[in-house]
């Protein structure tokens, strides 16, 4: 799901938001739309430090607040999903109820990597049977060193050889 949204996908995500906003009786506001339109402009996982440094570029009046409310209010409405990597940060990104993905996060850059395979999902439904579980969501997760830090870290150790 990585990459920013179509016009497609962003009308369908503004209908559920503007859907769930009006069954809880909240308005629109300005700031509002620009943190969403932030939100859907983002290629990856979105701190809600990331997004406020994006949108104070567009209107520097918007807080730390507004941000993180708007964050929550996406995500209760379905078009975000949180995600905590270990870190300490939370992050969000773009709900997409079709498809599921996993994820790569490198323990030196943070970089997260989503990926999808077929034969990791049939092996967790075997699993799951065999236990007698029906899976209702799962996350998975590797924890790891990707290829640049890698290479970074080979970088000095050649120089002194």
């Amino acid at each position: 799901m990585t990459g920013s949204t179509t016009s497609i996908d962003r009308e369908q995500f503004r209908q559920m938001l503007e859907s769930f906003m009006a069954k809880k009786g909240l308005r629109s506001t300005k700031q509002r739309e620009h943190i969403v339109e932030a939100f859907f402009a983002q290629p990856d996982h979105v701190s809600i430090e990331e997004l406020l440094a994006r949108v104070r570029e567009r209107d520097s009046s918007i807080g730390y607040a507004t941000v993180y409310r708007t964050l929550k209010l996406l995500a209760e409405s379905g078009v975000a999903n949180e995600r905590k990597f270990g870190d300490g940060l939370t992050r969000y990104e773009l709900a997409d109820g079709d498809a599921h993905h996993d994820h790569l996060i490198c323990v030196e850059c943070k970089r997260i990597v989503e990926f999808e395979e077929p034969r990791v999902e049939a092996l967790q439904e075997e699993i799951a049977a065999r236990h007698g579980f029906v899976i209702r969501s799962h996350k998975h997760e590797m924890y790891g060193v990707c290829p640049e830090c890698q290479a970074k870290a080979k970088a000095p150790a050649a120089k002194m050889a």
